[in-house]
């Protein structure tokens, strides 16, 4: 099972400072810009992680806010050190690394930070005494500059109609830079001359970037230990250069560039489905890699079309357990390998099926192992392979067991993280989601983890508005305990089902689900969670979902658990009551009775509510009409859903009668004609009836004891009582022993006005409790 440990001191304190910036570390200057206490002198462990940290939030937590100048904390290397900080997505701008440029960076790794204008290109500049590491992916507009800097507002930085691209930055002067990523670079860069400065490349990626001529490489040829050339069009000249790359040496870790095993890398992977690629490997240029790259540990080729036959047949295969050890290697090239890879990209390849392959970790489409292998190495660069590797692990969730679902798991919520804005990642990755949270595997997770894919689910509902996603969201979080798993992002949760069952919307399957979801939620939560959320328009939008059923003229699943939501979040809540009543929820309740006369669940749950509704005595005049009660009366003689209908409309009669005959202001029906059908229903009922109800307080029963004015509600409430302890003693005992019934229900046979049939099923209900007391006394000493 996975570790429910708690957070670390440093973790808990960094977020809670980065939530409350102006409060821990920093100040307001003119009311909008940060600056550090002047006290604060923080380390570059801690500044690193606040920054890392930071981005993070900004991406991952959607109730999170970034601050316009946060970079501007850390713009005085005397109070704050930053050495290593991974930036990402739109979150930074050329102010934001113009703020930092007085701190000694040793690794920065921006990715896909598309805001980021030729003006950073300067600013990185200020780094180039001490920067080791840099990454540029998916940078796509960092080359360009505005054409006529006093005539461009600032939409211009994403709009090549007045930008001009930088051909004369070079990475000059960067001494020290063994780590370089360009990948998904703008075209047209001049890609030779502007690396050519970079003495001693240990790592280079040049990811979809194309370029006819190669040769540049060689000038690495003694230093580069990885090299890579995913989606590049290969030729047989890139092959003879690569090969020339043969003084690969163990002499670098880059611990945070997948795949893991960078030392001695070379990747020419590609996607086989972006484009027509001319060249396809073959056995030939295998053999050549393994003859003249013998250093090598990793080597990627997922993609490729292998153009002749590289694995040996199945006749020679040897048998027994699948074997890493080259000599039996079922791929006929790598049988001259010194040693197994660390790592074989063979993702996509017909190769990846072979028995014998000569490598520790492999990924590929064969099993659950070499999948997840290959959502780990892709996510960070390469969302539409990582998309489609998901799309296997779905698969494979689906149809057989996931062996390793806490690895799947957590590989899966951090492509979603990484990829909030991918539609692809964000359906298969939600699906995904759906079978690996469900109750097979609940398990084998921990607290923590399930609520990090809830927190991912929701980003994801959020961020994405596409109808696939949207109803595997819902369907994800029908996988979790409701309420209890959901509290700590009760809020949250209810706004976006909210937005979901928006009448416009009309897909009807993520309504269906969306209002479950909403019953699940206010179903057993205390009176505060209902209160908010009837705020949040809960009560409106069940009102206006039931008033567009009406209009279509069906009642279906949609309609039905609408009015079980409002059943449950008017229980003991009066405010949502009166709102009930406020937006023609009566109107509603008569249109659907007339409409659907023969839905008995509907009839329950509507009846239900009105009983929540009656029980607020500020609010039964409201339903003091001829209309309402002659309804109510002649809903007694229902035996929709056995007992539920009648109990339900003789509880609305029972509140109502309890205000006594002054408050009886009609003359049709007459109060005592009602009087006398609520009598004979309650006899008609089967004390042993079983119950679709769910009592969490017996305080409004409990509270028609007491009184004279009204023996029949008295005798409806003493049934009701009677009923629950009888048939389920367990659970409704306990509840009327701890809120005071058992006195109650004494004082009650002590009075003169009470029916003798009431005070006799009183007696019998606290023989019930008192039976169950004893039974259930714990004697142990």
């Amino acid at each position: 099972m996975a570790s429910d440990t708690p957070e670390s001191l440093m973790a808990l304190c960094t977020d809670f400072c980065l939530r409350n910036l102006d409060g821990t570390l920093g100040y307001l200057l003119d009311k909008e810009t940060l600056r550090l206490h002047p006290d604060i002198f923080l380390p570059s462990e801690i500044c690193d992680r606040l920054v890392n940290e930071y981005v993070e939030l900004v991406n991952a937590a959607c109730n999170f806010e970034p601050h316009e100048s946060f970079f501007s904390l850390f713009s005085d290397p005397r109070s704050t050190r930053l050495t290593r900080i991974h930036l990402r997505e739109d979150l930074v701008q050329d102010q934001d690394l113009e703020a930092i440029r007085k701190q000694d960076l040793v690794e920065l790794y921006l990715t896909n930070c598309e805001k980021l204008s030729a003006k950073s290109l300067q600013t990185l500049r200020s780094f180039s005494h001490t920067l080791v590491s840099l990454s540029l992916f998916g940078c796509a507009n960092i080359f360009y500059e505005e054409e006529n800097p006093g005539g461009c507002e600032d939409e211009c930085l994403v709009n090549p109609t007045c930008q001009v691209l930088v051909k004369d930055f070079t990475f000059e002067g960067f001494s020290r830079l063994r780590f370089l990523n360009l990948g998904r670079m703008i075209d047209g860069v001049p890609v030779e001359s502007l690396l050519r400065p970079l003495n001693s490349l240990a790592a280079l990626d040049l990811s979809g970037i194309q370029t006819s001529d190669a040769a540049f490489l060689t000038q690495w040829k003694d230093s580069l230990v990885s090299l890579v050339l995913y989606n590049m069009d290969l030729s047989d000249d890139h092959i003879r250069v690569i090969v020339q790359l043969h003084k690969l040496r163990p002499s670098l870790d880059l611990t945070h560039d997948p795949p893991a095993p960078t030392s001695r890398h070379l990747d020419i992977s590609r996607d086989r489905l972006s484009s027509y690629y001319k060249f396809k490997l073959t056995r030939k240029v295998l053999s050549l890699f393994v003859q003249k790259l013998g250093n090598l540990m990793s080597l990627d080729i997922s993609g490729h079309m292998i153009l002749e036959n590289c694995s040996i047949s199945r006749t020679d295969e040897e048998a027994g357990q699948t074997s890493t050890e080259p000599s039996k290697s079922s791929i006929m090239p790598f049988r001259a390998l010194k040693r197994p890879l660390q790592f074989l990209g063979l993702f996509e390849t017909s190769l990846c099926r072979l028995t014998h392959i000569p490598a520790y970790k492999v990924s590929g489409d064969k099993n659950e192992e070499q999948v997840l292998n290959a959502i780990e190495a892709y996510t960070e660069h390469r969302p539409e392979i990582t998309s489609r590797a998901i799309n296997l692990l779905f698969d494979i969730a689906r149809i057989e067991r996931c062996n390793q679902l806490l690895r799947a798991l957590k590989l899966v919520i951090t492509a979603l993280k990484c990829h909030k804005y991918d539609k692809n990642i964000q359906v298969t990755g939600s699906a995904a989601l759906f079978y690996l949270t469900n109750s097979e595997y609940r398990s084998e997770q921990s607290v923590k983890l399930r609520r990090q894919v809830i927190q991912v689910v929701l980003n994801g509902m959020e961020s994405y508005q596409e109808v696939t996603v949207q109803r595997n969201c819902c369907l994800t979080l029908c996988n979790f305990s409701i309420p209890e798993e959901l509290e700590f992002q009760y809020r949250r949760v209810n706004e976006l089902l909210l937005s979901i069952l928006n009448p416009t919307r009309q897909d009807e399957s993520i309504q269906r689900i969306a209002v479950h979801l909403c019953n699940a939620l206010v179903c057993q939560v205390d009176n505060d969670h209902k209160e908010a959320v009837g705020k949040m328009g809960f009560v409106v939008t069940m009102l206006k979902l039931i008033q567009k059923k009406l209009l279509d003229k069906i009642c279906d699943q949609v309609m039905e658990f609408s009015w079980s939501a409002l059943w449950n979040i008017t229980d003991e809540t009066p405010d949502n009551c009166e709102m009930f009543l406020n937006f023609n929820g009566m109107k509603l309740f008569l249109d659907c009775l007339k409409e659907f006369p023969e839905k008995q669940e509907l009839h329950r749950n509507m009846l239900g509510l009105l009983g929540n509704v009656a029980e607020v005595k500020e609010l039964r005049p409201q339903l003091m009409t001829s209309q309402f009660i002659s309804v109510f009366s002649n809903l007694l003689e229902s035996k929709a859903d056995g007992i539920e209908v009648s109990y339900n409309a003789c509880g609305v009669l029972s509140h109502i009668m309890f205000d006594g005959p002054k408050a009886w202001g009609i003359c049709e029906p007459q109060r005592e004609e009602v009087e006398e059908r609520m009598w004979a229903a309650i006899q008609s009922w089967d004390i042993n009836s079983r119950r679709n109800i769910n009592y969490r307080s017996f305080e409004p029963i409990l509270r028609l004891l007491p009184q004279g004015i009204s023996p029949v509600s008295q005798h409806w409430a003493t049934w009701a009582l009677y009923n629950l302890v009888s048939v389920y003693p367990d659970k409704y005992c306990p509840l009327l022993i701890k809120e005071g019934g058992m006195p109650l229900l004494r004082d009650m046979i002590k009075m003169a006005t009470a029916r003798q049939e009431t005070k006799e099923m009183a007696r019998k209900v606290i023989e019930h409790c008192s039976n169950f007391k004893e039974e259930n006394m714990d004697t142990s000493r």
